[in-house]
């Protein structure tokens, strides 16, 4: 399954180059202002301060969007910019209740864990434990929170409990998603953020979901089967599970990428 998901990541990312390439620079661009303009405009350091956390929420809200326009590309789809614009009358919500999580994340890292660390003692060690393991868990359920948003629900409370149940029923998925991403962020670097950039970190998570709610849809229709007598887990066949969406993907030889039009 990692390995189609992959496979079929790139592909699209690929196939949708230049659109992705835009959604990466307008992001860019949202996040551009906050930061450089306010000491090029020589604020003060508490304006400079709200203008920084205005900015990441304007930043998430136009993640939200993109995320709901991304959705389209997983399902062998497109869009247009009519269609991404639009989705911001959808998404700001989602985007604001979002980015207010990473400022009050970014809060309690400054703030909160410091000031346990500094009481120096068996409570405050324990606290910090706690918030660092709560963060830590949070972070891995919640990076499917767009995703989650764009395919499963509309309702902030149903999306919250779907993100988490997610992680507990796949911890090692959802591990395996955070790292990713984060490489392929390292490796934006490289591009200027231009590709794969968030846009590619977004769709991969979408993609991700859409393949992991085809093993729910399979565990709905197979109860039974779900549970081999003996095997003490779930035996998931995702050869099976996949074989349409693989008919779908196709494959393609290096020459099809640089030279479509060829074969």
């Amino acid at each position: 399954m990692i390995g189609f998901l992959l496979k079929k990541t790139f592909y699209d990312l690929w196939d949708n180059l230049f659109k992705v390439a835009l959604i990466n620079i307008g992001f860019i661009a949202c996040l551009s202002f906050p930061v450089f303009v306010p000491p090029l405009l020589g604020l003060n350091p508490t304006i400079a301060l709200f203008s920084l956390f205005a900015g990441i929420l304007f930043c998430f809200v136009y993640l939200s969007a993109a995320a709901l326009s991304l959705k389209s590309i997983s399902d062998y789809g497109s869009f247009g910019f009519a269609d991404f614009f639009g989705n911001f009358k959808i998404a700001w919500p989602f985007g604001l209740f979002s980015g207010s999580l990473v400022c009050l994340a970014y809060l309690v890292f400054a703030v909160v864990l410091p000031f346990y660390l500094a009481m120096e003692s068996i409570l405050g060690l324990l606290l910090a434990s706690i918030i660092f393991w709560g963060f830590l868990i949070s972070v891995l359920s919640l990076q499917f929170f767009f995703a989650v948003r764009s395919r499963l629900d509309s309702k902030m409370g149903k999306v919250l409990k779907k993100c988490f149940i997610i992680f507990f029923d796949n911890p090692m998925f959802c591990l395996f998603s955070l790292l990713h991403n984060i490489f392929i962020l390292i490796i934006s670097l490289f591009t200027a953020f231009l590709f794969p950039g968030p846009a590619g970190a977004l769709l991969f998570l979408d993609e991700g979901l859409r393949l992991r709610l085809l093993k729910y849809d399979w565990l709905e229709a197979n109860p039974e089967g779900a549970f081999p007598e003996g095997s003490g887990r779930r035996e998931i066949p995702w050869d099976t599970i996949l074989i349409e969406e693989r008919e779908k993907t196709g494959s393609r030889s290096f020459r099809n990428f640089i030279f479509p039009w060829k074969d």
